[in-house]
């Protein structure tokens, strides 16, 4: 009940209450913006434009969803606006160009690390890093996916397969390459 009446608190622009929600749930989104953004200084700008809008958003919270997973969708497309700003040269497949293949393995060498997977993610291409971090890293199945990124499901699912098979080249490279 306390967190119901926090963000009701909020909703009439309460700043204590928004300071109470924002410590609550700060040093969380720190995390989320910095596994999408890799700088500091980039991820507290980003935190901070993600409360703003969730603060002025604020009324748009229905509750169907706790306030954190709301929240945390608010951080993530602020990543993602903040990357897409910082590299114009974003170009979308069309659904049409896209097969769907099911694939589960997620293995790779036991010689390769996890400090090691999410260094070479980096290296992808944004359309794959992205739906591959959100799966994988943040917990958001399909459909949630085709919500935060605009696609579609289909498209989300491609994109997953299509970003596992360039990530298992790359780290396939840095295992046989003369990086080991």
């Amino acid at each position: 009940m306390f967190q119901i009446d926090l963000v009701e608190r909020c909703r009439k622009n309460d700043r204590k209450a928004q300071l109470k929600l924002y410590k609550q749930y700060c040093d969380g989104m720190y995390c989320v913006a910095m596994r999408f953004l890799n700088n500091a200084d980039d991820a507290e700008d980003v935190l901070q434009e993600a409360f703003i809008k969730a603060f002025q958003k604020i009324h748009q919270y229905g509750g169907e969803v706790t306030f954190g997973a709301w929240l945390k969708r608010i951080v993530i497309n602020k990543c993602i606006d903040f990357l897409k700003a910082k590299r114009l040269d974003h170009v979308e497949l069309k659904d049409y160009q896209m097969q769907v293949v099911e694939d589960e393995s997620w293995s790779v060498a036991p010689s390769i690390s996890v400090e090691e997977v999410r260094q070479t993610m980096e290296q992808l291409p944004d359309k794959y890093r992205y739906v591959l971090q959100l799966y994988l890293v943040e917990g958001y199945d399909h459909e949630e996916i085709a919500q935060i990124l605009g696609l579609t499901p289909t498209a989300s699912r491609t994109r997953l397969l299509r970003g596992k098979g360039h990530l298992r080249k790359l780290l396939k490279n840095k295992s046989h390459g003369t990086g080991s």
